[in-house]
């Protein structure tokens, strides 16, 4: 590992089941994340699985590389665990981009665990980054929580998006505080530019944009919103987002006779959220759990009041005035939207200083740069022998460290048979996306040039 000292280039491997073309937070966090990287002079590929006719390898902005791996999705866009059956593929992509750090995303990502488990069997750097939050006593959280403290027990560092996110995933893997970070999502805050021509109050209409899951509040939702439209005859509601809960708020539409009152939009692609955004004058974010949330900080920068439960992370996401909390409750969820709508309707709250404020606190530059601080950490550390390696996985339980254990041993095993059977030598090495001839500037650089890439990089965005 000494030749990769802190201000090198990277070449970083992505990993997991949430990307594009599906929406949601995590999958936004993996593309920016990885824009702004290159950016400051890395490589980054993305690995994760095949969407419908999406297979192969795809370019998008930047000279960002997404290999599309075709393995079966079991479930809300995570593919069957196979464990090994990923490995061969994993392998060759890492030795064809010439890979030394593998960034995995989402404790529920197969692929993510896998890559990590992979990228360590091949004496890889590998770093975690955690984007919710779950449990400790149901079955499925139990099983999870295991799964999680075996990919964890030898990764070189995890990464949290709140601090409450760290706490719950410190407890979750036994692990040592000081080796999990804590850096935020952000936003592009020029897409989410709000509309200064929605001045009137006369009928004010609340925004919902969420995955219709119970886990995000769609139950809660469907009970609410009847009661506000009772109680608030000018207030409207925009609904945008798929699921399994769709169902039951058309069915609520229906047995209310509120067709004229509540739009549902169905899914809706990222680049088109700020359109919807700004047709609101509320943002109803139910939520039951959630480690970040930054479709709230994306509300608030299109001058949204934000209506939220104060669950998980959301209570550091924004300022209080940007936000009126409520618990997870249907009648203090009424209340906090009743409050809301009151102080709209009455002109106490002024949104229109809600972007400025929001550009100000989140950019996606310093997220990158955060990152690569950790990435700077973690390719010092020296790869520990198996044994020592084994030792780890061993201490993860009476009878699962014995699992693990096993596990290994046939990854190793897998591998030497890979390099066996498969040469690395014999695998192609793809050529880097071209850069500008001076490259670009790092931290150790000029930073008058630095700020000035950085603005060009974020206008292009």
């Amino acid at each position: 590992m000494d030749k990769y000292k802190a201000g090198t280039a990277y070449n970083i491997a992505m990993v997991s089941d949430f990307f594009y073309p599906s929406p949601g937070g995590v999958e936004s966090h993996i593309y920016q994340l990885s824009a702004k990287l290159i950016s400051l002079g890395h490589s980054v590929v993305i690995i994760t699985h095949a969407h419908k006719d999406r297979v192969g390898v795809r370019y998008l902005t930047h000279g960002l590389k997404v290999y599309y791996v075709p393995f079966f999705v079991l479930y809300r866009e995570c593919v069957f665990p196979s464990v090994f059956t990923f490995f061969p593929v994993f392998r060759q992509i890492v030795i064809r981009e010439q890979i030394n750090i593998v960034h995995g995303h989402g404790s529920l990502s197969s692929l993510c665990h896998e890559a990590i488990l992979h990228g360590r069997t091949m004496g890889l750097s590998t770093v975690f980054t955690d984007h919710s939050l779950f449990g400790f006593a149901d079955p499925g959280s139990i099983l999870g929580n295991k799964l999680l403290k075996f990919t964890l027990s030898d990764v070189g560092h995890v990464i949290c998006v709140s601090h409450t996110c760290k706490e719950n995933t410190v407890l979750r893997a036994s692990l040592d505080p000081v080796s999990v970070s804590v850096i935020p999502n952000a936003v592009v805050a020029s897409n989410f530019l709000p509309d200064p021509a929605k001045a009137s109050t006369e009928h004010i209409t609340i925004v919902v944009i969420s995955r219709l899951y119970p886990n995000k509040g769609a139950d809660l939702l469907t009970a609410v919103i009847p009661r506000i439209c009772l109680m608030h005859p000018s207030v409207n509601f925009i609904i945008a987002g798929s699921g399994p809960r769709e169902i039951d708020l058309e069915q609520m539409r229906e047995k209310y006779q509120l067709q004229e009152r509540v739009e549902l939009l169905g899914s809706v692609r990222h680049e088109d959220v700020r359109d919807v955004m700004v047709q609101g004058h509320i943002y109803l974010h139910p939520s039951l759990t959630e480690a970040f949330g930054t479709v709230l900080v994306e509300a608030a920068s299109c001058g949204l009041l934000v209506v939220t439960t104060n669950v998980g992370g959301i209570p550091e996401v924004l300022p209080s005035h940007m936000t009126i909390f409520s618990s997870p409750a249907e009648d203090s969820l009424v209340a906090a939207t009743s409050h809301a709508i009151s102080r709209i309707e009455s002109g106490q709250v002024d949104t229109s200083t809600f972007h400025e404020e929001v550009t100000g606190m989140y950019c996606w530059q310093d997220v990158a740069r955060r990152t690569e601080q950790v990435y700077d950490t973690v390719v010092r550390i020296e790869n520990d022998p198996v044994v020592d390696r084994i030792k780890k996985y061993y201490g993860c339980g009476v009878w699962a460290g014995k699992l693990f254990v096993i596990c290994v041993v046939i990854d190793y095993i897998l591998l030497w048979a890979l390099e066996a059977l498969y040469p690395r030598d014999d695998i192609d090495r793809v050529k880097k996306w071209p850069r500008a001839p001076f490259g670009r500037p790092r931290l150790a650089g000029d930073p008058a040039l630095a700020e000035k890439i950085e603005s060009e990089d974020e206008d292009a965005y």
